[in-house]
């Protein structure tokens, strides 16, 4: 067997090991080296003049292993900062592989580690999102099939009612009519936030459109979109991310951020498509809640990179950047 060979099968403890009992060798070597040609002498019994002697000779020992089991084990350090930080739906995030020999496995492996976890994460988030869309539409369609026509069925009734009704009674059958109408809305409104119809039928461009024009009317919150007219041609999977990713940020500024203003901006740059929804509220989101780690969890189905920067007082930007190989259909 070759010692290439030797090296690869010796397993990490086993390098590490060799490494230390080495340097801890080199040190006590060189100090024996030093104590042979040197002038210097111990008696025994031993001379008091000799102890300084003996304590600098043993502090440059201590000096010296010290300096070298340091850098020897540096990368153990970044590795264990690496393993406090890391989160799956933060991807890309590693530990450069060089430097010290013997530790190479050890963050070779821990950085495949990772790969594994997050396409795990990845593949299992998508089925959950799947399965997540796929009842949405279900419940979106029993709402527009099934209590939309009953509703509809019950204001056609109301209306005979109210045609045969007395005068003293048809003001009070116009307040049901009314509110069973208002009701009729509310389901039509939810049905089009579970399900996105209109990004079906009319694109990402009119969904997004409407989109904006809903938040305003339901929260008051004046919403700016500057979305690019020749975006390039999208896949079913991106322009749903980009949707509900929109959708997600509009109704947390409109419920939580206390905004007057929010804009919404979708476009190339620097060849990059971008998603960027902006407002000026309260901010001083400090940890991911529910809504947000959602939306990461969609921008990995498509390798998008997702920021959430919400500094206090200065409002909530968040940005979304789809590399150039998801952009187009494939």
């Amino acid at each position: 067997m070759t010692e290439g060979a030797k090296r690869t099968t010796r397993s990490p403890a086993q390098a590490l090991f060799r490494r230390l009992f080495m340097i801890n060798g080199l040190v006590f070597a060189v100090a024996t080296l030093v104590l042979a040609i040197s002038p210097a002498t111990v008696s025994a019994p031993l001379v008091l003049a000799e102890v300084p002697v003996l304590i600098v000779g043993l502090a440059l020992m201590l000096a010296a292993n010290a300096l070298l089991l340091r850098r020897s084990l540096a990368p153990l350090d970044a590795l264990t900062t690496l393993m406090q930080r890391v989160d799956l739906l933060r991807t890309g995030d590693r530990l450069p592989v060089g430097g010290n020999s013997d530790l190479t496995h050890v963050i070779a492996t821990f950085n495949a580690m990772l790969d594994r976890l997050e396409a795990e994460r990845s593949a299992s988030s998508g089925h959950a999102l799947a399965a997540q869309e796929g009842e949405r539409r279900r419940i979106a369609r029993e709402l527009h099939d099934e209590i939309g026509q009953s509703l509809t069925v019950v204001l056609l009734g109301l209306k005979r009612v109210v045609d045969r009704a007395p005068g003293d009674l048809r003001e009070d059958l116009h307040g049901v009519q009314e509110t069973v109408r208002a009701s009729l809305d509310e389901v039509r409104q939810v049905a089009r936030r579970l399900r996105p119809g209109v990004l079906e039928d009319l694109g990402l461009h009119a969904a997004l459109s409407a989109l904006c024009s809903d938040v305003s009317q339901m929260s008051g919150v004046q919403v700016a979109r500057a979305v690019q007219h020749d975006l390039p041609e999208l896949g079913a999977d991106v322009e749903l991310v980009l949707y509900r990713i929109a959708q997600e940020s509009l109704t947390n500024i409109a419920r939580h951020a206390r905004a007057t203003r929010a804009e919404l901006s979708l476009g190339t740059r620097d060849g990059r498509l971008t998603l960027r929804v902006t407002d000026d509220g309260q901010g001083g989101a400090r940890q991911d809640g529910a809504g947000i780690r959602g939306m990461r969890e969609r921008a990995l189905l498509i390798g998008a990179r997702l920021t959430v920067d919400s500094p206090p007082g200065e409002g909530t930007r968040v940005h979304l950047t789809i590399p150039n190989d998801r952009s187009p259909t494939r």
